[in-house]
């Protein structure tokens, strides 16, 4: 199908973006990556009246690493995630779902803040931004707020980026301690959506302790999930097999995935349970330093 006709707008500051946004109001969408907004467009599932383009705004696309914090720009590829030497050494996580999105031409091309900002629980990024407990910066004329990453879906293809705002970086928090990290998801043939998803992060102090988890689930709840259960489950303990399984058992129990063409509600529920305790090992294994792949 061919799109309904909009204008176009393509700003080069962020100022003059932000501008253009507050004028036409509801009218109107941001352009990032496209690659979910444009289909949606030529399926008439979206007809905005107008497009604002942030490509040609300077100073969004970055990652870098200060004060203990990683600072991911909005309009940052995915392909750069995965190319990143900080990336590489404290946050696998995301080299793991860089390679699991789509294909490379849309990994080219497709931002980490596209990503967040379409509010879709089948997208990779939002379950790994829960495990990592992060924080995204939503711009305005009005100012910038920072929303920490559980307050930023509340609904369908919702989030908390409101008319007249951009998203313009994420913030991750770089845990103390000996820190792990993993990613995975289960798709039909690659390139799909995840039937199913999960995000893992755990910390661990010099006694082996758990001092930080974090779970993440794709696709398996209206909205991204945050596993809460399973996080209770490993934390404040040396972390064995009985705390595994009853952290991938709260997972598979508490999620809510839907029957669909990728599988039935109970098919996802196994999933769940199986990449839970894969990618708890998996974080482990990396949190101890003996796997980086």
């Amino acid at each position: 199908m061919i799109p309904e006709p909009f204008e176009y707008s393509a700003p080069t500051s962020l100022s003059e973006a932000l501008t253009l946004l507050r004028e036409l109001g509801d009218e109107a969408k941001i352009l990032a990556g496209g690659h979910s907004l444009i289909p949606m467009m030529k399926l008439r599932f979206a007809t905005p009246t107008h497009l604002v383009d942030l490509n040609r705004v300077p100073g969004l696309s970055y990652v870098t690493e200060e004060n203990g914090v990683l600072r991911i720009g909005a309009m940052t590829r995915e392909h750069e995630l995965d190319e990143s030497p900080i990336v590489a050494e404290k946050f696998p996580i995301f080299r793991d779902a860089a390679r699991l999105i789509a294909d490379p031409q849309v990994r080219n091309f497709g931002t980490v803040g596209g990503n967040l900002a379409h509010g879709d629980a089948a997208n990779d990024q939002p379950a790994v931004m829960i495990a990592l407990n992060a924080e995204v910066v939503i711009a305005s004329l009005d100012g910038e707020r920072t929303v920490p990453i559980d307050d930023f879906f509340y609904g369908f293809y919702m989030t908390a980026v409101q008319e007249g705002e951009i998203l313009t970086e994420i913030r991750v928090p770089i845990q103390p301690g000996r820190t792990g990290n993993a990613y995975h998801k289960s798709e039909r043939k690659v390139g799909d959506y995840a039937t199913a998803g999960v995000a893992v992060q755990v910390s661990l102090d010099d006694d082996g302790v758990c001092t930080y988890a974090g779970i993440g689930l794709t696709n398996v709840n209206p909205t991204p999930m945050r596993a809460r259960r399973s996080e209770e489950a490993l934390l404040g303990r040396r972390i064995d097999e009985d705390a595994i399984a009853a952290a991938a058992r709260y997972a598979a129990e508490d999620c809510n995935p839907s029957d669909d063409l990728r599988g039935s509600t109970a098919y996802k529920r196994r999933l769940v349970r199986v990449l839970t305790q894969r990618m708890i090992h998996k974080a482990l294994e990396r949190a101890h330093g003996r796997s980086t792949h």
